[in-house]
């Protein structure tokens, strides 16, 4: 089962989405401080994570880059009010995969759910090609990954 991270100062908005995952395919572990974070991240248990604006006294700017140097090749979607252009190509360039709103509504759910699928995909499809890993798609062509 794959380790979803969900870590977002806002009590309310942590179970909130924890329970747009409950009974899926994905464990989901909640968090609220940095330390739980930094230590699924450098045991390299999560994959991907969902990181709230500001988190533990610190922001989302400054906790990404710390978290990208623990590892690499984790998945983080930032789940956040920002609506500022500038800001999100600061993020992005930090590394996210994805900027998503606070969830309000279903079409919101829906949407993280489905961000949430992607990023788990993305993220294995990483990891075989980085391990001379073969892959085939659903049209029966391989591909193979790069040889380390």
């Amino acid at each position: 089962m794959q380790l979803l991270l969900i870590a977002d100062r806002d009590e309310t908005t942590r179970k909130q989405i924890a329970g747009f995952f409950s009974g899926s395919e994905y464990s989901v572990i909640e968090a609220d401080s940095v330390d739980v974070v930094l230590s699924n991240v450098l045991k390299k248990e999560a994959k991907v994570i969902l990181l709230g604006s500001e988190f533990d006294g610190l922001s989302a700017m400054k906790i990404i880059p710390l978290l990208k140097s623990c590892n690499q090749n984790l998945t983080i979607i930032l789940i956040s009010n920002e609506e500022s252009l500038p800001l999100i190509r600061r993020f992005r360039k930090e590394g996210i995969f994805y900027h998503a709103l606070k969830p309000v509504n279903g079409d919101d759910k829906e949407e993280l759910k489905q961000v949430v699928q992607c990023a788990f995909h993305n993220s294995t499809d990483r990891r075989l090609s980085t391990k001379g890993s073969t892959l085939e798609n659903s049209n029966g062509e391989i591909h193979r990954g790069l040889d380390k």
